[in-house]
């Protein structure tokens, strides 16, 4: 695959707490060991905002996915990061080197400003990878990649559909995906991850991390069509080439057969509907 071909990184992230960093930071005093210091954490956030989500400045990544998409949106290629050792660091240097590698295109993600990005700066920062071209601090502050309404450099498509958060997007990807068809979040959800890690299930970590990019796939594809860069007939038959795509892959990529297996079509009211429209009256 030419590097000049892929002009769209389609990316997500899962993540899971560094176990020793919080039992340092957060207790010390108490000697915890690392699975103890999670947990304890976990409970006191639970107890105090109802949600046990840790923070991301004290996780790592446990997996990254990238969708590889052309500039007339044709997927190319999804891959996981150092699969299969998924080294937090290594995966790091990967994501950030490859974004250079392909000449710096656009990184399409949904709610990716608000978790993701902050997730792999703060990474790069703990691991010393240098990322220049990222932070281009001397370039004007509207041309910078990291400027929120930068949508050349990152389109964070929670963004888009709520005016840059004017409004809650209730239901996030899996809505968003669940109206055009799509699985949306099946077996697996995000608050499953540091435990599925501590399990030891890695793989289906990485496999809910697969599917969740192709949710953002497709969930882009149709702000293509919102913002008139591409027709529904166009989109369609890009969703239907996908579909080949994937099918030729799902005895290998145990994601894809999952994913395949929930497969549904865009419910098209144009084309289902027997009302008609004002223009036939």
């Amino acid at each position: 695959m030419s590097a000049s071909n892929v002009r769209y990184l389609v990316f997500d992230t899962e993540s899971v707490a560094d176990g020793a960093l919080v039992a340092r930071l957060r207790y010390a005093a108490e000697q915890l060991s690392a699975e103890e210091a999670v947990a304890r954490y976990r409970a006191d956030l639970q107890e105090k905002y109802q949600s046990d989500f840790i923070p991301y400045t004290y996780q790592v990544p446990a997996a990254i996915v990238v969708a590889k998409v052309a500039a007339d949106y044709h997927l190319l290629d999804v891959v996981a990061l150092d699969e299969p050792r998924f080294r937090p660091h290594v995966m790091t240097e990967h994501f950030w080197r490859g974004w250079e590698r392909y000449g710096r295109p656009t990184l399409v993600s949904f709610n990716g400003r608000s978790f993701d990005v902050p997730l792999l700066e703060l990474a790069a920062f703990r691991y010393g990878v240098s990322v220049p071209g990222w932070f281009h601090s001397t370039a004007k502050g509207y041309e910078q990649p990291r400027n929120r309404y930068n949508t050349e450099a990152h389109l964070d498509l929670q963004d888009l559909l709520t005016n840059f958060g004017v409004c809650r997007f209730t239901g996030g990807l899996n809505l968003a995906a669940n109206l055009l068809g799509k699985p949306g979040k099946l077996d697996v959800q995000g608050h499953m991850v540091q435990d599925l890690y501590a399990a030891g299930r890695l793989a289906e970590i990485v496999d809910y991390c697969r599917c969740d990019v192709l949710d953002t796939y497709f969930v882009f594809l149709r702000t293509r069509v919102l913002t008139g860069l591409l027709t529904r007939s166009a989109e369609q038959q890009l969703i239907a080439q996908t579909k080949v795509w994937l099918e030729a892959q799902r005895q290998s990529i145990p994601a894809y057969r999952t994913y395949l297996d929930h497969w549904g079509d865009w419910p098209d009211p144009w084309r289902d509907s027997e009302q008609p429209t004002e223009s036939s009256r």
